[in-house]
């Protein structure tokens, strides 16, 4: 990004130092047509010496002075002489400029000459070199762009295709640029996690449905012999009444045994269903806010809704700060999808040795029997319908939490919902 924002500078320099060039060159173009018809006519004036009459000039050897008309002191009070001189030669430019001599003022003099123009031909050399200098550096950020930007980009299309299929094996190759380098290595280690949570996924399936295989088994032997008991007694094969006790009792325990493969199997659904792992570390809580702001304030920003976030003292927090983002990010898409996108407010506080965020936000509620599930795995509640979610992610945040030693409980408010993230 640093390389980016250089290139960005670098090209509002490259503009600048172009238009100075420019500037400059038709500044001096202007200055340099100004001077020639003023030093022809200051050599002019200074070669009317003595008694010299303008008359008498030889303008051939002048490039810009085309005239020079005398009108004597003597005659400027006369309106026919004086306004002849001065509507003669009004095709042309002119300039007037008083004739002394011996300190006296002898007449006007008036140089006629064409208005200066441009030296077309080296103002358009200067444009075509300051549009060519433009265009090399056009074509410099081109080609950076298409060896940094667009062809790693090239290369990700197969990837892409290949992890939407499914197609997980294979080594990723990194770029040699930094940016890319740390974007393709990221896509690597997310398709190797994805490749290894396939394969435990499968695993998991597997062991399921041989778990399910052995109960079903073993519930057959009990099942069968209620079954017979149940027959016996129904076709009344017992005459005793103490054989008929044995049937049923034995009824009874077959039952039991039925009832705790049963729990197994229910035991075996409650199981956690995904393997998160947590690192066991220290983190700040001021780097934890930081990475949270940065990622929700835009997000909060395009759908206008206000983010209050509230004053709270620096503290060493234990856990794993990458998954304590995560449980913001999980906490904050359910305000985004459940609430009213009015206000999330995010206050802070202390209690029995562990450090207490709260995040609030507004919104309808669940109602109180919906409340009580909201933790729970694949459980959506009747404001989820027509909203994307798998019920998984407050039960991410409640593993993730657990696991760093802390603990997440919600609190149901009368203008909305709180969450509040108890951390050691």
């Amino acid at each position: 990004m640093r390389k980016y924002n250089k290139l960005i500078m670098f090209s509002v320099f490259m503009y600048l130092a172009v238009a100075l060039i420019a500037g400059y060159a038709v500044r001096k173009a202007d200055t340099s047509r100004d001077k020639a018809y003023k030093v022809e006519i200051n050599r002019i004036y200074n070669s009317l010496s003595g008694d010299m009459s303008p008359d008498r000039l030889d303008l051939r050897t002048f490039r810009y002075v085309k005239a020079v008309t005398f009108l004597a002191a003597e005659d400027i009070e006369s309106e026919e002489k004086a306004g002849d001189f001065f509507a003669a030669g009004n095709t042309l430019k002119s300039e007037l400029h008083p004739l002394f001599a011996d300190g006296l003022m002898k007449g006007i003099l008036r140089f006629d000459y064409p208005e200066p123009g441009y030296n077309i031909r080296s103002l358009l050399i200067t444009v075509q070199i300051c549009l060519g200098v433009l265009e090399l550096f056009v074509m410099a950020v081109l080609i950076y762009l298409k060896y940094q930007l667009i062809r790693p980009f090239q290369k990700l299309t197969g990837l892409q295709e290949d992890i939407a299929k499914g197609h997980l094996t294979g080594i990723v190759k990194e770029e040699k640029n930094k940016y890319f380098g740390n974007f393709m290595r990221s896509l690597g280690q997310m398709k190797d996690a994805l490749e290894v949570s396939g394969k435990r996924r499968l695993e998991l399936e597997k062991e399921k449905k041989k778990m399910l295989m052995s109960l079903s088994h073993d519930i057959k032997t009990p099942l069968n012999t209620i079954k017979l008991y149940g027959k016996a007694l129904e076709e009344e094969l017992y005459k005793d009444e103490e054989q008929k006790k044995t049937a049923a009792r034995q009824i009874g325990v077959n039952a039991a045994r039925i009832g705790q493969y049963v729990e197994e199997i229910m035991k075996s659904s409650r199981e956690d269903i995904l393997d998160i792992h947590v690192k066991n570390e220290e983190f700040y809580l001021a780097e934890l806010m930081r990475r949270v702001l940065d990622a929700q304030e835009e997000k909060c920003s395009i759908r206008m809704l206000k983010l209050q976030t509230g004053d709270f003292t620096d503290r060493l927090l234990k856990g794993d700060i990458d998954r304590a983002v995560e449980v913001f990010d999980n906490i904050f898409e359910n305000a985004f999808k459940y609430g009213d996108n009015r206000k999330i407010e995010i206050s802070f506080y202390e209690e029995d040795y562990c450090q207490l965020i709260r995040i609030f936000n507004t919104g309808m509620t669940v109602s109180d029997n919906e409340f009580n599930h909201i933790f729970e795995s694949f459980y959506r509640g009747t404001n989820s319908t027509g909203k994307q979610g798998n019920g998984l992610g407050l039960y991410i945040c409640r593993e993730i939490m657990r696991k760093m030693g802390g603990e997440i409980f919600a609190e149901k408010e009368k203008n909305g919902m709180a969450f509040v993230l108890v951390f050691r």
